[in-house]
């Protein structure tokens, strides 16, 4: 399949930070919209992700009424498509699972019917063997719920014992040592109980989504560059496959499509997205081809897998090989939803499709990068937003960022890369100031010793110039002082996280136990008061 972009309606952001004093309120900005278009004709963004359909089966004991179970399936399933998207869920109709016989027509019927998650609802204090079987058996995420008793004027044939049913099914769950999402209180009424069910499409959406997961890599990380070197056995275990390739192959089939013909359009669609901010117009048919380079690339090499994330190589002999840097085409591919990670950060990768597929958004993939200088504290921050010297940082990257998730955008040079290469082979960042509002910081990593291990901090960027350049932000999270000290650096994590555009945190913490990290790997941002197991108890 080959893809080319196009854009309905454009607006580049032409408000812009002056490095030293403009700090008016200049973080006004459209989405940019876009779809693909491929042979098949226009497409939806973000297709590089499961849709999911949960199939609700009702359980019941057969020494309880079954109407138990019956009514309030049919009052959960109401209560569901009157508050939320029909389409993401199925009511069994064909029994309430009592007996293993029912629990195998209960299987049959939701694989028939396409669902690809599963939603156990005990009615009643249910039959924890076939309700467990019939998780064991299911082929995707699941998830157990339980009812609410709904009156006191019910409680001698109307009472269904749910409550107690709840503790049975998880104790079977463990002895068949079978995955399911318990939600944090999973006894409620049928409203409570569709709110749920929602809460865990997300969740759902994202184990799925890995065991149908490629990360295509291309080279080794540079030199000097452990940091974001990890053992590769927690892909597989995770049901992720990954496909390392050379620098080499990528350069050949970079210099394949020169003179592709569908290069000119791609130019096109780049100049609209960047507006006033194409500074760099001479180098942009380069980054189309690169463009159009990954893309054949996923193509031709995803195989029998559904969704690709990529870890690509940016630096030390990139810039003087292909004569840019891919900064702006990385952006571009994960403003489709197809995660481009920088210096072949295979687990940034990996987190970055977690957060696309969770918040159905564009991520990024940052630097923790610098602190905020004091004075620049007290001229734009003290007084103006709660958070301590110690709460904010920048988090950065060269140019990385999709454009939508920027106040303002400028294709421009790498700086850094600038100070020892000719300015030209340096073309290709998208920089701007990342656009205040909610966010969560996050990363999944393997350990040396390949144990999974991950953290979650909610924060946000605020609505302040950086005065610095690249894809840049100021962040703010509430005790990062602490969390930076007692998990990042006391959990050896690299300096690349990722962020998603919203609070997430719930989500991911959910997904990163259904994954098999261990409650205690996870780290957050403690509120004050609270001691990390590291914090000296006399500091």
């Amino acid at each position: 399949m080959r893809m080319i972009f196009k854009r309905k309606t454009l607006c580049f952001r032409t408000a812009k930070i002056s490095a030293a004093n403009d700090k008016t309120n200049f973080f006004s900005f459209a989405i940019l919209g876009f779809n693909i278009i491929n042979k098949k004709g226009w497409i939806n963004k973000m297709e590089n992700m499961p849709k999911i359909k949960i199939g609700i089966v009702a359980v019941s004991r057969d020494c309880f009424p079954e109407s138990l179970s019956v009514d309030r399936r049919k009052a959960l399933v109401k209560a569901y498509t009157e508050k939320y998207d029909a389409t993401d869920i199925y009511e069994c109709p064909i029994c309430i699972v009592e007996s293993e016989i029912h629990m195998v027509q209960a299987l049959e019927d939701i694989k028939k019917a396409g669902c690809n998650a599963l939603c156990v609802y005990l009615g009643n204090f249910g039959p924890e063997i076939s309700e467990t079987l019939l998780a064991k058996h299911f082929d995707g995420p699941k998830m157990f719920v339980a009812a609410a008793e709904e009156t006191g004027n019910s409680l001698l044939d109307g009472r269904g014992d749910a409550y107690c049913g709840m503790l049975n099914a998880s104790y079977n769950l463990k002895l068949r040592n079978v995955k399911a999402y318990i939600p944090e209180y999973p006894v409620g009424t049928a409203e409570e109980c569709a709110d749920m069910i929602n809460e865990f499409v997300p969740i759902a959406r994202a184990v799925a989504a890995l065991n149908d997961l490629k990360i295509i890599s291309f080279g080794p990380r540079p030199l000097n560059f452990l940091a974001c070197n990890a053992p590769i056995k927690q892909l597989y275990n995770l049901g992720v496959e990954i496909e390392e390739n050379s620098e080499l192959d990528l350069f050949e089939s970079f210099n394949n499509h020169a003179g592709d013909d569908r290069i000119p359009d791609v130019v096109k669609d780049m100049e609209a997205e960047l507006g006033a901010g194409n500074k760099k117009p001479e180098i942009l048919e380069k980054l189309a081809q690169y463009e159009l380079t990954l893309l054949d690339w996923i193509d031709a090499h995803k195989g029998y897998r559904k969704y690709v994330a990529i870890a690509g190589k940016c630096w030390p002999a990139f810039q003087t090989q292909f004569g840019f840097v891919p900064c702006y085409v990385n952006s571009r591919l994960t403003k489709q939803g197809i995660p481009v990670s920088c210096e072949v950060d295979i687990y940034g990768c990996l987190s970055e499709f977690i957060g696309t597929v969770i918040s159905q958004d564009a991520v990024t993939l940052l630097d923790i990068n610098n602190s905020v200088p004091a004075d620049l504290y007290e001229e734009d921050i003290k007084g103006k937003f709660d958070y301590t010297l110690k709460d904010t940082f920048m988090g950065f990257h060269c140019g990385n960022t999709a454009s939508n998730k920027l106040s303002f955008c400028e294709m421009k040079y790498q700086k850094i890369m600038a100070r020892s290469l000719p300015v030209e082979v340096t073309n290709g960042t998208l920089e701007g100031d990342i656009a205040p509002g909610e966010i969560t910081f996050f990363r999944l990593q393997s350990t040396a010793d390949t144990k999974l291990r991950a953290y979650i901090a909610q924060g946000e960027v605020l609505p302040v110039a950086t005065r610095s350049f690249g894809s840049i932000g100021i962040f703010a999270i509430p005790e990062m002082g602490r969390f930076y000290r007692h998990v990042l650096i006391e959990g050896n994590y690299p300096h690349h996280g990722a962020v998603a555009f919203g609070h997430f945190g719930k989500t991911l913490y959910e997904v990163f136990k259904y994954i098999g990290v261990d409650v205690e790997e996870i780290g957050y941002n403690q509120p004050k008061g609270v001691r990390y197991k590291t914090e000296n108890p006399f500091a």
